[in-house]
C-alpha cells in the first residue's frame, strides 16, 4: 500500500540543537531510496508502507546509536484507495486553486 507520511523525530537529552540527528534521518531515507522532502518541522515521505515504516524504525535506531537516550516522534499517515497521488500532485492541486 502506498503511503504519504509526515514525520517529526525529536531526540531528547541531547541539548538544544538537533540538526545532526535530523541529517542522519535524511541519510536513512535517502539510503532507503524513498522520495522525501524536508520542511521546517519535519519530513514528508512517500513510498510503500513497509518500506517507509522500516526507514522510520532505522531512523530511531541510528539516532539512539548517536547517543540520544530518548526520542519522541510524531507521525501523520495518509493512504488512498481511489487512486495514487504523490506529494507533488497534492501540492500542485492546491497551487492550482490559489486565487
Amino acid at each position: 500500500m502506498q503511503v504519504i507520511v509526515d514525520l517529526c523525530v525529536v531526540p531528547m537529552g541531547v541539548g538544544v540543537s538537533v540538526g545532526k540527528y535530523v541529517a542522519e534521518c535524511q541519510t536513512v531515507l535517502q539510503e532507503a531510496g524513498l522520495n522525501h522532502q524536508l520542511h521546517a518541522y519535519g519530513t514528508n515521505i512517500e513510498g510503500e508502507w513497509d518500506e517507509v515504516f522500516a526507514a522510520i524504525k532505522l531512523c530511531h535506531e541510528r539516532v539512539h546509536a548517536m547517543g540520544a537516550p530518548r526520542i519522541t516522534t510524531s507521525i501523520k499517515v495518509g493512504t488512498r484507495t481511489d487512486r495514487e497521488q504523490s506529494m507533488q500532485e497534492k501540492i500542485d492541486s492546491v497551487a492550482k486553486k490559489k486565487v
